[in-house]
């Protein structure tokens, strides 16, 4: 009588994979899985909110893979090394975030009341899409040793307050701005006017109160103080 084949299972051998369970198999600590490109998004933005935390001097790659949920090796796998993350982060996040402030203050031309408003409503859009900027460029680029100063000057400075800086030039060259104005300072100005409040929001809604105002009563009011000022009685010249 013949004799049955026995199965690999009845055997005792391993019973081959299938494709699909084979991909399905856990993968070696540091190599992107299927969900590489949610990964990789996580620990962009772990790494903001630890630098906003902790600093970026401060912020090792195990704290930004702990916040993120990944192994540590994925980061190596992804970024290399802490100065490759960092550039990533520019590049993905903080540069992006300027591009739209500036294309709001570029398509208003040479009108500078037009410029004023689009930055200061472009401020309002890009920190409620990225509530973390504020505090990020007061620890790391307005304090001493900051780590993202370097961006100011070499990436954001040719595209943004150069820009509105000579539009203002050319608005007093016109007799359209008033001529005591210094178009340098009019910029730092407008930055302390958005930027900063906003970073100090937890301060001054505590210290007045205030949680009802967000940045569209900030917006309104910062338009107004722009455009009609405080209305102060002119200066004698004993006062000057």
């Amino acid at each position: 009588m013949a004799r049955t084949p026995t199965s690999n299972r009845a055997r005792g051998r391993p019973r081959r994979e299938t494709s699909g369970a084979a991909t399905s198999r856990k993968r070696l600590p540091g190599r992107p899985g299927a969900d590489a490109p949610d990964q990789r998004e996580r620990v962009l933005d772990a790494a903001i909110a630890c630098w906003v935390e902790h600093g970026i001097a401060a912020t090792t790659l195990r704290r930004i893979a702990e916040r993120a949920g990944v192994n540590p090796a994925l980061l190596h796998y992804y970024f290399g090394d802490k100065a490759q993350l960092r550039e990533a982060v520019i590049q993905a996040r903080i540069l992006p975030a300027f591009e739209v402030l500036r294309a709001r203050v570029a398509g208003q031309g040479q009108d500078v009341a037009g410029v004023v408003a689009g930055f200061v409503q472009g401020v309002g859009a890009v920190v409620a899409a990225h509530p973390w900027l504020p505090a990020l460029w007061v620890r790391e680029v307005l304090c001493e040793g900051g780590a993202l100063r370097d961006v100011l000057f070499e990436r954001l400075g040719p595209q943004l307050p150069h820009l509105m800086v000579a539009r203002f030039a050319k608005a007093q060259e016109q007799g359209a701005l008033n001529p005591d104005l210094d178009p340098r300072l009019l910029m730092v100005s407008l930055v302390g006017l958005t930027l900063f409040p906003v970073a100090g929001a937890p301060v001054w809604r505590r210290l007045f109160d205030a949680d009802e105002l967000g940045f569209d009563a900030l917006r309104i009011h910062t338009l107004a103080l722009l455009d009609r000022g405080l209305e102060l009685p002119a200066p004698t010249e004993e006062s000057r």
